[in-house]
C-alpha cells in the first residue's frame, strides 16, 4: 500500500471502507485510522503492601503493561495516528510522568516481586513510546518532514518542558544517553521550545520566592515596589507552622531541586537559557537563607521520627542537588569553553572569576560548595589555562572560602593544600569526573540530629584516598540512585556494595551489570534486606532531674495547664471573682463532717447484773438539791377543789419514789436508752425532743390540746361567723386563768397554805 521513501506526512494509504468494503483513500496521518482502544491511567503501587491492593495494581498495571506492547508493535503509520489522535493514550502517558515513584519517594517495589516486575516494565514500555515519539526517522522507509515533525510534536502537546523535565527524573539514570539525544533532537527540531523554557525559568525562580514566603523570610531579589499588605506580619515561619504544610513545603524544595539537576545534567545546552535568568545568584541567596531556617525546624520541633528523617534526608538531597546545580551552570558556561580554548576566554575569566567573587556573600553556600567541588582546583586551572590571572583576586577569593568555613563552624576532613594538588589531574579528565563522583566530596553536616533524631555518619575513602564521612542523608541518596536502575536489589545487598567499592556508585553499578561482583558479594543475596539498626536511647530518657515527671514537665507530658504558666507577673483576680470563689469551704466541709462521728444515742441491752444505774447515770451525786422540804406533806390535809382535782399533777413527798418512778417510765416506755452525754448538743434537737416527750405523756394522760381559736376574725362591718363569736366568748369566761389575772386570789391561797410566811 505504501510507497518507498516517502515521508508519512506525504503518504496517502488505499484500504477497504464501509460495510460493503469499498476503497478510499485517506492521507496517512487521518483520524479514522486510529484503533479504538482506550488505554487506562496508571496509578502507583501500594505503599502498605496490603495483598488486596496489590492484587488491584498488578490486575490494573497488567492492561497498561499489554496496550502500551500492542501500541509499540504497531507500524510506523498507524503507531503515529494513535499517538496524534488518542487522546485516552496521551492521558496515560501523562499520569505516569505524574505519579510515577521517584528516587527519594516511598514506594510499594520492595513489598513483592511481582509488583516491582510490573512497575519494570511499564517503566520501560513508558520509556520506549517517549523514544519513539521523539524520532522522526526511524528507518529510509519509514520517517516524517522534520519540519511536519515539528509541528505535530508542538501543536499536539506530545511534549513540552513540564513532560521533558519528568522524563529527565524519571529515565536520567542510566539511559542519560539515549534522553540527551531524545531532547537534544526536540529542540533541534522544533526551536520553539527554547522560548518555552525561557519562559519556564521566571515560574522556576518563583518557586524560591514561593518558599521563602512561606518561611516568614523576605527575599532581596524580590522588589518591594509594591506597598506591603496589612496581613504580611501574620505570615508562619518554619518553626510554627503546621506539620503537614512543613513537610509539604520541604517536598516541594526537594522535587524542583531534584528536577532541574536531572534536567541540566542531562541537556547541558539548557545551561546558557538559565544564565541569562541570573539563575545562579537567585539559587545561592535562596540556598543561604532558606535550608538554614528549614534544617533548624526539623531537628527543634517535634515530629514523628520517620517523618523526621524523611524530612531530612530531602534537606540533605535538596543541598546536594543545589550545588551541583551550580556547578553545572559554571562548569558548561564558564569552566568548559575556558578549557576549549575558545575565543573569548577572558570574558569567561571573568565571568568566573565574578560568580566566584557573588558567592562571598553566601557563606554557607560556598562552604558547601568548596565542600564538594574545590574552588582552589577550578583556579589552578585558570592559572594553567590563562596564565595572565591577577593572583591578587585569585588570593582574595581563596581567603574568602576559607573566612566562609569559619564562619559557619566547618572543619575541612583534608588539609587546605590538597585543593592544590588534586589540580594536577588532567584538565579535561578532572571535569569528566567531577560531575559524576557520588561517594567523594559529599556534604557533610557537622549539626545532624543527635539522641532520639541521631543520624550516623559513615567514614569512606574518597577519589583522592582521604578519609571522609558520609551522612545518612546522602547514603539515603546513594541508595535511591541505585534502586532506580536496579529495583530488584535489595537495600542490604546495595549497602554491602557500597561498603566494599568504597561508597562509588558508578562501580556498584558498573560491577553489578557486567557481573564482577567480588567473591564476597556473589555469596549474599541479592534480595537482602536492610539490617534493623539498633536505635540510640533517647537523651530525654536517661536523662535525670529533680523536675522529672512534675506537672511542668514537657518532654514527659503531651498537655500542660496553661492556665499555671503566664509570662510576667500575674494579673490579681477581681473582687467579684474572689468574693465569689467558695473553694475554701469546700476544703473545710470535710473537717467538719468529721463531727458527725459522735453518736447521741447508744442503744443498752438488758443487763441482769444490775449496773443498769451506772448506765443511765442515775446514782450521780448531785450536792446543789435542796431536800428541806422532803418530809414536810405541805397541802396534805387540804380540801381540793372540783377543777383543781383535774388538773393537779402527781406529787410525792419522798424523792426517792419520784427517782425510782422516772427510772420505770425510762425503762419500759421508751425503745432505747440513752446515755448521758457531755457533748453540747443543738438547742433545736432538745426542743424537740422535750415537745416530743411532753406530747407523749400529754397522749398517755388523755389530755386533748384546746381547738386553735380565732379571736381576730374579718374587718369590721361585715359581720363574723359562728365560729369567731364562740372563741371571743370562751376567752372571755376564761381569761382570768392565765397571765396576770387573779393574781390577788391566788396569793390569799398560797398564804392559807403555809407557802408564804404571813
Amino acid at each position: 500500500m505504501a510507497c518507498a521513501k516517502v515521508p508519512l506526512d506525504e503518504l496517502h494509504v488505499t484500504e477497504p471502507f464501509g460495510p460493503q468494503g469499498k476503497e478510499r483513500t485517506l492521507p496517512a496521518l487521518h483520524p479514522d485510522r486510529k484503533e479504538e482502544r482506550c488505554f487506562l491511567t496508571y496509578k502507583p503501587p501500594p505503599e502498605d503492601g496490603t495483598p488486596v491492593l496489590v492484587e488491584e495494581f498488578l490486575e490494573h498495571a497488567q492492561f497498561i503493561s499489554e496496550d502500551l506492547e500492542w501500541l509499540l508493535a504497531l507500524p510506523h503509520d498507524k503507531f503515529w495516528c494513535q499517538v496524534v489522535f488518542d487522546e485516552s493514550l496521551q492521558r496515560c502517558l501523562d499520569s505516569y510522568l505524574r505519579h510515577a515513584p521517584r528516587g527519594l519517594d516511598p514506594s510499594g517495589l520492595s513489598s513483592s516481586p511481582a509488583v516491582a516486575d510490573m512497575q519494570r516494565n511499564i517503566h520501560r514500555f513508558v520509556f520506549m513510546v517517549f523514544l519513539r515519539m521523539a524520532t522522526h526517522k526511524e528507518s529510509k522507509e519509514n520517517f516524517i518532514t522534520p519540519a511536519v515533525f515539528a509541528e505535530i510534536i508542538y501543536n499536539n502537546y506530545l511534549f513540552d518542558i513540564p513532560k521533558i523535565l519528568d522524563l529527565c527524573v524519571l529515565f536520567g539514570k542510566g539511559n542519560s544517553q539515549l534522553l540527551h539525544k531524545m531532547i537534544e533532537n526536540i529542540f533541534t527540531q522544533q526551536p520553539s521550545y527554547y522560548g518555552d523554557l525561557n519562559e519556564t525559568i521566571p515560574s522556576i525562580i518563583q518557586v524560591f520566592d514561593i518558599i521563602l514566603q512561606k518561611c516568614g523570610i523576605q527575599s532581596e531579589n524580590t522588589g518591594n515596589s509594591q506597598p506591603l499588605k496589612l496581613n504580611a506580619n501574620k505570615c508562619l515561619t518554619a518553626m510554627a507552622m503546621p506539620e503537614e504544610e512543613l513537610a509539604d513545603l520541604v517536598l516541594y524544595m526537594c522535587d524542583t531541586c531534584t528536577t532541574i539537576h536531572s534536567f541540566l545534567d542531562t541537556f547541558p545546552e539548557a545551561c546558557s537559557t538559565f544564565k541569562q535568568h541570573n539563575f545562579l545568584n537567585r539559587l545561592s541567596s535562596f540556598y543561604e537563607m532558606a535550608v538554614p531556617d528549614l534544617e533548624k525546624a526539623v531537628k527543634k520541633r517535634n515530629f514523628n521520627k520517620s517523618l523526621q528523617e524523611d524530612m531530612w534526608r530531602r534537606i540533605s538531597h535538596s543541598r546536594k542537588k543545589m550545588v551541583e546545580i551550580a556547578h553545572l551552570l559554571l562548569q558548561h558556561t564558564c569552566l568548559q569553553p575556558i578549557l576549549e580554548g575558545s575565543e573569548n576566554m577572558v570574558s569567561y575569566v571573568e565571568d568566573l572569576l565574578q560568580n566566584f567573587t557573588a558567592f562571598l556573600q553566601e557563606k554557607r553556600f560556598l562552604a558547601d560548595y568548596d565542600e564538594q567541588f574545590p574552588i582552589a582546583d577550578d583556579i589552578s586551572l585558570l592559572q594553567q589555562a590563562f596564565p595572565h590571572l591577577d593572583d591578587t583576586r585569585t588570593s582574595y577569593l581563596l581567603q574568602g572560602v576559607e573566612s566562609s568555613w569559619e564562619s559557619v563552624g566547618k572543619k575541612r576532613s583534608f588539609p587546605s593544600s590538597a585543593n592544590h594538588s588534586a589540580g594536577a589531574k588532567s584538565k579535561t579528565g578532572r571535569d569528566l569526573a567531577v560531575s559524576q563522583k557520588e561517594g567523594a566530596g559529599v556534604l557533610e553536616d557537622r549539626e545532624e540530629l543527635r539522641g532520639a533524631e541521631a543520624m550516623t555518619d559513615i567514614p569512606h575513602k574518597g577519589d583522592n584516598g582521604v578519609v571522609c564521612t558520609l551522612s545518612a542523608g546522602e547514603l539515603e541518596s546513594l541508595l535511591s540512585s541505585i534502586r532506580d536502575l536496579l529495583p530488584d536489589l535489595g537495600e542490604g545487598f546495595i549497602l554491602a556494595c557500597l561498603e566494599e567499592y568504597g561508597y562509588n556508585s558508578e562501580l556498584v553499578i558498573n560491577n553489578i551489570l557486567e557481573d564482577k561482583l567480588s567473591p564476597s558479594l556473589d555469596k549474599l543475596d541479592k534480595a537482602m534486606a536492610r539490617p534493623v539498626k539498633n536505635e540510640l536511647p533517647s537523651v530525654l530518657s536517661t536523662r535525670s532531674n529533680v523536675f522529672d515527671d512534675d506537672e511542668f514537665d514537657v518532654f514527659n507530658r503531651d498537655r500542660l495547664d496553661m492556665s499555671r504558666v503566664w509570662k510576667g507577673r500575674r494579673q490579681g483576680e477581681s473582687v467579684c471573682a474572689t468574693l465569689n470563689d467558695k473553694q475554701h469551704i469546700e476544703e473545710q466541709r470535710a473537717r467538719y463532717q468529721a463531727y458527725q462521728i459522735v453518736v447521741d444515742e447508744i442503744p443498752i441491752a438488758n443487763d441482769p447484773s444490775g449496773e443498769r444505774d451506772n448506765a443511765f447515770g442515775m446514782d450521780d451525786y448531785d450536792d446543789e438539791y435542796d431536800d428541806t422540804y422532803d418530809t414536810n406533806q405541805i397541802g396534805a390535809n387540804d380540801l381540793d377543789e372540783e377543777d383543781e382535782l383535774l388538773n393537779r399533777r402527781y406529787e410525792f413527798s419522798d424523792y426517792a419514789h419520784f427517782r425510782l418512778f422516772m427510772m420505770i417510765l425510762c425503762y419500759f416506755d421508751q425503745n432505747e436508752a440513752v446515755k448521758k452525754d457531755h457533748f453540747l448538743q443543738d438547742p433545736a434537737v432538745l426542743r424537740e425532743r422535750a415537745e416530743a416527750r411532753r406530747a407523749a405523756m400529754q397522749s398517755r394522760k388523755g389530755y386533748r390540746p384546746p381547738p386553735a381559736s380565732n379571736v381576730v376574725g374579718g374587718p369590721k362591718g361585715r359581720g363574723q361567723t359562728q365560729e369567731i363569736i364562740l372563741d371571743r366568748r370562751r376567752k372571755e369566761a376564761n381569761k382570768n386563768r392565765g397571765a396576770n389575772h387573779s393574781r390577788r386570789m391566788m396569793a390569799d391561797r398560797k398564804r392559807n397554805k403555809g407557802m408564804i410566811p404571813s
